[in-house]
């Protein structure tokens, strides 16, 4: 793997593990296995760095759910899917824990990526429940867009919750209740 790979790599795992100000640029290096000078030669610091990482990250969430999302079935199946696929629950979500760091939230180019993944992700969701209530697969009910919205905020909640009780069964709580809530679109 190249230097610059292992660097952003190295970056993600530690953003995810410690968050932004967790994060520092020796940890960086030492878990890449790279000097400083390495470092330095392909970012111009520890922002820069961060930036390619939460960008790299975002991109491997969207791909990740748009396997589910556009993948085959009806619009609840290929929610569900998305909903129900396997995760790392107590670790949380790469991306909703940025938006939980208050210097990742204060950098608007460190928080692009995460305001533009949650944007695409609610936009994504919210196309599939139309998808669904044209072809007749779901009835006709709340606004797509809020519908999508709530089901996001249902799957970022259940990580916190989840994290906060040390215990997965919160997170598949939030699931399961807002598969059921979709479940009352669902046409007979």
């Amino acid at each position: 793997m190249a230097t610059q790979d292992r660097l952003i790599e190295s970056t993600q795992e530690l953003l995810w593990e410690r968050g932004y100000v967790g994060t520092s640029p020796k940890a960086i290096q030492q878990r890449a296995g790279v000097g400083q000078g390495s470092m330095y030669h392909h970012f111009a610091g520890k922002p820069d760095l961060a930036a390619a990482a939460l960008r790299r990250s975002a991109a491997q969430m969207r791909a990740l759910a748009e396997r589910q999302l556009g993948g085959p079935g009806t619009a609840y199946e290929r929610i569900e899917a998305y909903l129900l696929r396997e995760r790392e629950v107590l670790r949380g979500c790469r991306i909703g824990r940025m938006a939980q760091d208050p210097e990742v939230v204060a950098d608007p180019e460190l928080r692009a990526p995460v305001e533009e993944t949650f944007a695409w992700l609610r936009g994504r969701i919210a196309e599939v429940i139309a998808e669904g209530t044209v072809a007749g697969e779901l009835r006709p009910g709340p606004d797509p867009a809020d519908t999508a919205t709530a089901i996001v905020a249902v799957l970022q909640g259940g990580y916190v919750l989840a994290r906060a009780a040390g215990s997965e069964e919160p997170f598949r709580q939030a699931v399961r209740g807002a598969l059921g809530l979709l479940a009352a679109l669902v046409r007979d």
